[in-house]
């Protein structure tokens, strides 16, 4: 499938991550998101439960249908990486905001919300902002598969030559 544009997602901090490494009481996390095929991932942050990345990876959006999905690990020298949680979230509703064609909003409209689900893996109400010309979305995840976890992301448009979102 061709791809409808490009998104941009910040991985900025894991909030009070699992501890995986028992000896040091802490992990060396790191987070990784596809989607449709596409694989990124941050740098480890080593001794850290509370890490930040603030680190932007990019993945062209194949299929809006599908929806992202967010892994973290500890990282392990000698063994296979630990698993910390995952989560999913869907770009739809961000989507829906960037076709209204709301280019002349104040900046620090919020265009819209979408609150926590049985459906998402939201931990608190997120709301899609125009900011600077642009449409941002900020989440907090809650990790699932793991005792504890948040993972902070946020969401940007980018648009490129030929494409509009």
């Amino acid at each position: 499938m061709n791809s409808c544009g490009l998104l941009r997602i910040k991985v900025c901090r894991g909030i009070n991550l699992a501890v995986r490494d028992t000896v040091s009481h802490s992990s060396d996390p790191y987070v990784v998101v596809s989607h449709a095929g596409q694989t990124v991932k941050t740098s480890v942050v080593n001794k850290n439960c509370s890490p930040v990345w603030n680190e932007s990876l990019t993945l062209s959006l194949k299929d809006p249908n599908v929806p992202f999905a967010l892994r973290v690990f500890d990282k392990d020298t000698f063994t296979g990486d630990d698993p910390m949680g995952d989560a999913e979230f869907n770009v739809k509703p961000f989507l829906e905001c960037l076709k209204m064609g709301l280019q002349d909003l104040p900046d620090g409209t919020k265009v819209d919300r979408v609150q926590p689900s049985h459906d998402n893996c939201l931990a608190d109400e997120s709301c899609i902002v125009w900011n600077q010309g642009k449409m941002f979305q900020k989440m907090i995840l809650r990790l699932r598969n793991v005792e504890c976890g948040e993972v902070e992301i946020h969401l940007e448009w980018l648009d490129y030559p030929g494409f509009r979102g």
